[in-house]
């Protein structure tokens, strides 16, 4: 497979005639220069052309296993023909009109989201363009709701990339750039096990210290004016970290002790990437607002929502409202994608391949001494790479992401490129022969770094 993927993009392979060094070749070429010239962001030599499913085809033919399912947002995969369906009936009759009005979509959207998130969430505000914004709100909502100021966050985190999600979200590179950012942000450790902050053994002899010790930040580094805590349930680009057992009853233990809002970011944990409809359901733990986006569209829909307790209302629409939040064209695409998720069997094949690639992986993991740890809950799923001493290796893992192309992999790392993490989240419709083809090739991916 690597081979044959190498040789048709060798530009002096015969298998690609003139399309690396012919007439095709040469405009192809001028287009990828001017695109690069002018695009803001960089972009790779890949050109995609279609997809179905959980698999992306680019112009040459080559087919490639999305192991990220698009930017995490394709939960059901390229194309869905129920999503795809949803959209096109409905952009017959009305794509945008002012939230001030009524329509189907929405209105049976809000529905499906109260009927499907934890019993005390009430509330709805599909004023949102993203993750980013939901994020943004939730906060606004607690900081209303409280009357307090203060936010805190994870080690790890990411909640998106407004200036106030920039200031919100964990790791230095993302805020160096910036001369000005929200002021009241406080980070506390992650429930990072394996490189405890703390330095335990575990988390059975550990008194569960990331969330105690959360007590002492609050008292001696806050403002005393704390309105939240916002968590992923299960970190997304900070590692797939997964907290255990017990983590997060606790932290719902500490905010209802001192009046802090809970905020669980689902952005990437939620609409069954985990298994569940939502990880709060997985750890039994109701928060006080929860925001969704990313996976609600299914195949790409641009969607998402806070979903918030009764005691939350106060923020006022002039205060958090985008334009192409409340789309009615995404609404439609989100009812089909929560139609389609919420059958029965759906959720529990999700579970059950994910435990089978988690079995192979650890198989994996076995023969190949770069894997330092495999871990994750549903579909979403995290390979820790690290050097000869089990120490992290970004190099490494960039290394692989990179070399997977040439295995028909999509892969991304963790803390954008910087960390040592390979994310596997392929869209939820995977089936297990379609598991047994990623792991196939991770097999082959990780053999090959063994051997170079």
């Amino acid at each position: 497979m690597a081979d044959l993927i190498r040789a048709q993009r060798d530009p002096h392979s015969e298998s690609r005639g003139d399309a690396g060094t012919g007439a095709h070749g040469n405009v192809r070429g001028e287009a990828l220069s001017y695109v690069q010239n002018h695009l803001y962001y960089p972009v790779t030599e890949y050109e995609m052309d279609h997809g179905e499913g959980v698999h992306l085809y680019d112009t040459e033919g080559n087919e490639y296993l999305d192991c990220a399912s698009g930017t995490f947002n394709l939960s059901l995969g390229y194309g869905h023909p129920e999503v795809v369906k949803a959209m096109r009936d409905q952009a017959e009759r009305l794509v945008h009109t002012t939230s001030t009005f009524q329509t189907a979509p929405i209105n049976e959207l809000v529905r499906r989201l109260v009927e499907v998130t934890p019993p005390n969430l009430t509330k709805v505000h599909l004023k949102v363009s993203g993750g980013s914004t939901a994020n943004e709100g939730a906060v606004k909502m607690a900081q209303i709701a409280t009357g307090r100021r203060d936010v805190v966050t994870l080690f790890r985190s990411h909640h998106g990339q407004t200036m106030m999600t920039t200031s919100m979200s964990g790791e230095s590179f993302r805020k160096s750039p910036f001369p000005h950012l929200m002021p009241g942000v406080l980070q506390v450790p992650d429930p990072y096990c394996l490189r405890c902050f703390y330095r335990q053994a575990g988390p059975d002899s550990c008194g569960m210290l990331c969330v105690e010790n959360i007590n002492d930040f609050l008292d001696h580094a806050s403002s005393g004016s704390v309105a939240c805590i916002v968590v992923e349930p299960v970190s997304g680009s900070g590692g797939n970290i997964v907290p255990p057992d017990g983590y997060l009853p606790a932290l719902r233990a500490l905010c209802d002790e001192r009046g802090i809002v809970l905020i669980f970011d689902e952005i990437q944990t939620g609409i069954g990437r985990v298994g569940r409809m939502f990880a709060a359901e997985h750890y039994g733990v109701q928060p006080d607002i929860l925001t969704t986006a990313k996976g609600l569209g299914g195949s790409g829909a641009q969607v998402a929502a806070i979903v918030a307790d009764e005691r939350m209302s106060g923020l006022s629409s002039d205060h958090h409202s985008f334009t192409y939040g409340g789309n009615i064209l995404a609404a439609a695409a989100a009812v089909a994608t929560l139609d389609v998720i919420g059958r029965p069997g759906f959720l529990e094949n999700v579970r059950e391949v994910g435990a089978h690639i988690m079995e192979r992986l650890r198989a994996l993991a076995a023969r190949h001494p770069c894997v330092v740890d495999v871990r994750g809950l549903g579909l979403m799923i995290g390979i820790e790479i690290g050097d000869d001493e089990g120490r992290p290796h970004s190099d490494r893992a960039q290394a692989l992401a990179r070399r997977g192309m040439d295995h028909g992999l999509i892969l991304r790392t963790s803390r954008y490129g910087r960390g040592n993490v390979i994310k596997i989240r392929p869209p939820l419709i995977l089936t297990r022969a379609e598991a047994d083809l990623l792991c196939d090739r991770l097999d082959a991916l990780f053999a090959e770094e063994a051997g170079a």
